[in-house]
C-alpha cells in the first residue's frame, strides 16, 4: 500500500529531508487541476500532482530552483496555451512554500548565556544540543523539553564528535582555556565544517586567542572565520539580550543575511585595532 500524501510529508521531515509543497491557488479556464491540487517536491522525487505534463514539469523545475537558493516561498503564474503550449487553454498559478528541516545548533556551555540561548534559539527553529561538563547545569529540567541536553566534558564531546558542514556551534563556557581550547580544535577543518562558529568574549580576549593560533600556524582566513565577539552588535547586556544578538547573527546566517567570516585583519580593521595588535 502506497503511503499517503501526508505520511510522505512526515517521513521526508523525520529525515531531515528539504521539500518544497506546491499549490495551486488559483485556476480558470481548461486546466488539469483545480485550486487546491497540491505537490512536495524534494531533490529526487516528488509526490502529488499539480496536472502532469509541461506545467506540471515546471512546477518541478521551479521548486528545485527554490530548494538550491536561500528563498523560502515563490508564486508561479502561468498561461498553459501562450507559455507552454499546451491545448488546455486555461491559466493557473501556484504558491510554493520550501520546507527546511530544523539545522543543528550545538551549544557548549550551560551557564546563564548558554541557557537562554538555547530556549530562543529552539523557539527560532533550531534542533538545539547543549553540552556541559557540570551536572547541576546539565540538568534537562533547567531547559525547555525540545533541547537536548549532554552532560560530557567539551573537548572529548567535540573530539568524539566533529562538527557537520551544515551545524551551527557557539561556544560560551564558563572557562577561557577551554573556550580557546574548543575553538582551536575546530580551526583545522573551518573551511567546511562547521557553517557557523561564534565565539563569546570581549575583543581583548579574542585578540589573546588570535596571537596563540597565528603562533600555532593557523592562518587568518581560517581565523577569520570564527564570530567573535558573538551576537549581532544591538548593545546587549543581559543573558538574554546576548542571546537574542546570536540568535539574530544565526538567523542571519541560514537566511543569506549579513555576511561574516571577513579575513581577522578586515574584522580588527573594522574595530578600530589595527592587525599588528592583535
Amino acid at each position: 500500500m502506497r503511503p499517503s500524501f501526508f505520511a510522505r510529508l512526515a517521513a521526508l521531515e523525520a529525515a531531515d529531508t528539504p521539500f518544497v509543497i506546491a499549490t495551486v491557488i488559483d485556476a480558470g479556464g481548461s486546466t488539469p487541476r483545480v485550486a487546491g491540487a497540491r505537490m512536495a517536491i524534494w531533490a529526487d522525487g516528488f509526490a502529488g500532482t499539480v496536472g502532469g505534463g509541461a506545467f506540471e514539469l515546471r512546477v518541478i523545475e521551479t521548486s528545485r530552483a527554490l530548494l538550491a537558493g536561500p528563498g523560502q516561498v515563490e508564486r508561479l503564474d502561468v498561461h498553459l496555451v501562450r507559455d507552454l503550449g499546451m491545448c488546455c487553454g486555461g491559466r493557473m498559478t501556484v504558491f510554493m512554500e520550501k520546507v527546511e528541516p530544523r539545522p543543528p545548533l550545538r551549544i557548549y556551555g550551560a551557564g546563564h548565556v548558554g541557557t537562554a540561548l538555547a530556549g530562543i534559539a529552539a523557539a527560532a527553529g533550531f534542533a538545539v544540543t547543549v553540552i556541559d561538563a557540570r551536572a547541576e547545569w546539565a540538568d534537562p529540567a533547567r531547559f525547555a523539553d525540545d533541547v537536548a541536553v549532554e552532560d560530557a566534558e567539551p573537548e572529548d564531546h567535540l573530539r568524539a564528535h566533529p562538527p557537520a558542514p551544515g551545524e551551527y556551534v557557539v561556544v560560551v563556557t564558563h572557562d577561557h582555556p577551554l573556550d580557546e581550547a574548543l575553538v582551536r580544535l575546530m580551526l583545522p577543518a573551518i573551511e567546511t565544517a562547521p557553517r557557523y562558529l561564534g565565539l563569546i568574549g570581549s575583543r581583548g580576549k579574542w585578540a589573546r586567542f588570535v596571537k596563540r593560533y597565528r603562533a600555532r600556524g593557523f592562518d587568518d582566513a581560517q581565523i577569520g572565520r570564527v564570530r567573535c565577539p558573538v551576537g549581532l552588535d544591538i548593545g546587549a547586556s543581559t543573558p538574554a539580550e546576548i542571546a537574542v544578538s546570536i540568535v539574530a547573527e544565526l538567523v542571519a546566517q541560514r537566511r543569506g543575511g549579513p555576511k561574516w567570516g571577513a579575513p581577522i585583519a578586515d574584522q580588527l580593521a573594522a574595530r578600530g585595532q589595527p592587525a599588528s595588535e592583535a
